[in-house]
């Protein structure tokens, strides 16, 4: 088993998720593409943006939300989102534990966050009048803090 998952929820932009498979080969997550797709994964621009990483990730699909319950709903899910209600670093993480993160251009479903409730909500800090961070930089900066708290073993 993975030490930890990362979950992209309907990703929209190619050279995020290639920035974010490349990320995936660095740091062991394992990656999961919850569709619909903004992009084919055949895209150039995820190529170019993977890099030669492509084959040293492992990446899922999954054909809607519902779909990657059904393999992934035994596994603590976090959130990653502005609405969030703890800032990452406080969040105690464990080995299986998924960090979950929104589409850029709508992030989270209503039916995700009803799911994952108020408790597994975690956040970035940001200045107040800031929207949000690139997708990519997100995944970053919370798996590498989750990763550290497990010693950044595999």
């Amino acid at each position: 088993m993975s030490q930890l998952h990362i979950a992209l929820f309907e990703p929209q932009i190619a050279p995020n998720t290639g920035n974010i498979i490349r990320l995936c080969a660095n740091n062991g997550c394992l990656l999961h593409l919850i569709e619909p797709l903004g992009f084919d994964l055949e895209e150039k621009k995820l190529r170019r943006a993977g890099l030669d990483y492509h084959d040293m990730t492992r990446v899922i699909r999954y054909q809607n939300f519902d779909d990657f319950l059904a393999k992934m709903g035994d596994h603590r899910i976090f959130a990653c989102t502005t609405k969030g209600n703890h800032f990452y670093h406080q969040v105690k993480y464990e080995k299986g534990d998924v960090l979950l993160f929104g589409a850029e251009t709508h992030g989270l479903s209503e039916q995700v966050h009803k799911f994952v409730g108020t408790d597994n909500k975690i956040k970035i800090p940001m200045q107040p009048s800031n929207r949000s961070l690139n997708l990519s930089n997100a995944v970053a900066i919370i798996s590498y803090e989750a990763w550290r708290q497990l010693h950044f073993c595999n």
